[in-house]
């Protein structure tokens, strides 16, 4: 698998190529987590988020369906006692309805065949009243060009299965009925829209 074969070095990717983008996404995601929060994280790759939501949570889950990926986070997790690790398949959770205060998925929107069941998914374990926060790569630009990064990545293994502008990705939560989410872009060489999505229901 692509994202086995990657973990050794795709810690390159977060902290050198696209440094810049990550290190306001960990403000921002950081942001949303409250001491008292129960945190799953789904798509945790090599930690790149664990790391920021550990210290400000009272108990992180992180799962990632690659093996290798879930090592790295393990290994980049080493000083908190309140993570617990999993390898895990974002499209079937194994936990029970509204079981955490915050469900995270960075960066696997645009790499499913079935994005709309994993946000079912995510809002199915998600409280009422907590919060899905998604951050997802903005791979085109406003004219519709797919960017360099979607193409190099693409043609190494990994398969974009959608390409979002802030527009689009916001139109695919309008679609879904979360017309109340907010948003935040990030620049940099491969910026990042994070929607947060509270989950609410009378």
């Amino acid at each position: 698998m692509f994202w086995d074969r990657v973990a050794g070095i795709y810690d390159i990717f977060v902290n050198v190529i696209n440094g810049k983008t990550h290190k306001e996404l960990k403000r921002v995601v950081a942001d949303q987590i409250n001491a008292g929060d129960e945190v799953l994280e789904c798509a945790c790759g090599t930690g790149l988020l664990s790391v920021v939501i550990a210290p400000r949570c009272k108990h992180l889950i992180a799962t990632d369906f690659s093996a290798n990926m879930l090592k790295k986070t393990k290994k980049n997790c080493a000083g908190y006692s309140n993570v617990s690790f999993k390898q895990a398949n974002i499209m079937s959770l194994e936990y029970a309805d509204e079981t955490f205060d915050k469900v995270v998925a960075a960066n696997v929107i645009h790499l499913l065949d079935e994005p709309v069941k994993a946000i079912r998914e995510l809002d199915r374990v998600c409280k009422n009243g907590g919060s899905i926060i998604i951050p997802t790569y903005m791979n085109k630009d406003s004219s519709g060009k797919t960017s360099s990064f979607a193409k190099t990545i693409g043609k190494a293994g990994a398969d974009f299965k959608r390409q979002f502008t802030l527009d689009t990705y916001q139109d695919f939560f309008r679609k879904l009925g979360y017309v109340d989410a907010s948003y935040k872009m990030i620049e940099g060489r491969v910026p990042c829209a994070v929607a947060v999505i509270k989950k609410v229901r009378l």
